[in-house]
């Protein structure tokens, strides 16, 4: 198997490693996902069910609601977090949640830009590594 590697724009600072779970649409963390548990709640999300604990979340953009901080912060608070965020298009409400969580709980969940078209290439792989200067690493 070939080792692939993506540079990513760090949004949030961090290393992290994980399966991936690449969803299929933008998703709001505000009524998307479930604040106690990390699954995926929005009933008309092709990836309803799925959870977002312990994966490297990848999302080509996210949706919605600037209450998505506070509901990512808490997830990462109680340990149903994502283990990091890859976005195929930068935002800024995560990125808010991602800091709050490390300043105030120690919780730390890297964010990386990648783009639309590394972000299908990252969606395909099945794990990835993020180092700390944004590079993503197959696995």
């Amino acid at each position: 198997m070939t080792t692939r590697t993506v540079q990513g724009r760090r949004l949030v600072a961090g290393s992290a490693s994980g399966p991936v779970l690449a969803l299929r649409e933008p998703l709001s963390f505000w009524g998307g996902v479930d604040p106690v548990s990390g699954i995926v709640i929005e009933p008309r999300h092709p990836d309803v069910g799925r959870s977002v604990a312990g994966q490297v979340l990848a999302m080509p953009a996210a949706r919605g609601s600037s209450s998505s901080s506070s509901v990512l912060a808490e997830l990462l608070r109680i340990g149903r977090g994502p283990a990091a965020i890859v976005l195929g298009e930068a935002d800024e409400i995560l990125v808010v949640g991602a800091l709050a969580a490390a300043e105030l709980y120690g919780a730390v969940c890297p964010i990386v830009l990648v783009g639309p078209a590394a972000y299908a290439v990252v969606a395909a792989w099945p794990a990835t590594a993020i180092a700390t200067d944004g590079t993503l690493t197959s696995g």
